[in-house]
């Protein structure tokens, strides 16, 4: 049986104000991650894919880890920089353009990837893709005033 509240999700996810509770969500979503040691999310409450990226700092050299809601794709994943709204790109994607090399952890389980930036006709393909997904990145890209940055996520072997 599907989860009800995906379709919920989906159409909360066009709604402006939601991304004034951007806060609260990722505020939520670090004590639920902590809580049940990586295996329960907000987004995967919603009944979407969600997953931990952590990304190696562009200045620090430090590991950086945060909770996104990230698209299938084939054998890898596929995030978007919607950084809810906001006029500049998040942290993390500023980490994989310099640092490629990643860890995605799903439900507990560490996968080692490599990131690559998605750009022209394979951006313009995969967006078409990513908003039957999540139609609410078209109202994020238009807050933002920005050309949202996609990136495709590859297992590797390390």
């Amino acid at each position: 049986m599907a989860n009800p509240l995906t379709s919920l999700a989906r159409v909360l996810g066009t709604k402006p104000w939601l991304m004034g509770l951007a806060g609260g969500i990722i505020w939520v979503d670090k004590r639920l991650h902590r809580l049940f040691k990586g295996k329960v999310s907000l987004v995967a409450l919603a009944g979407l894919p969600s997953l931990r990226l952590t990304t190696t700092g562009r200045k620090s050299g430090l590991p950086r880890s945060t909770n996104l809601l990230y698209f299938p794709h084939g054998e890898g994943f596929v995030l978007v920089g919607s950084n809810w709204g906001r006029p500049n790109d998040p942290a993390w994607t500023h980490n994989l353009r310099s640092h490629p090399d990643a860890v995605v952890a799903l439900a507990g389980k560490e996968i080692p990837v490599r990131a690559r930036e998605l750009l022209g006709d394979e951006y313009e393909a995969m967006w078409k893709r990513l908003l039957e997904f999540w139609p609410g990145y078209s109202m994020e890209e238009n807050a933002a005033c920005r050309v949202l940055p996609i990136f495709e996520l590859k297992t590797t072997t390390r």
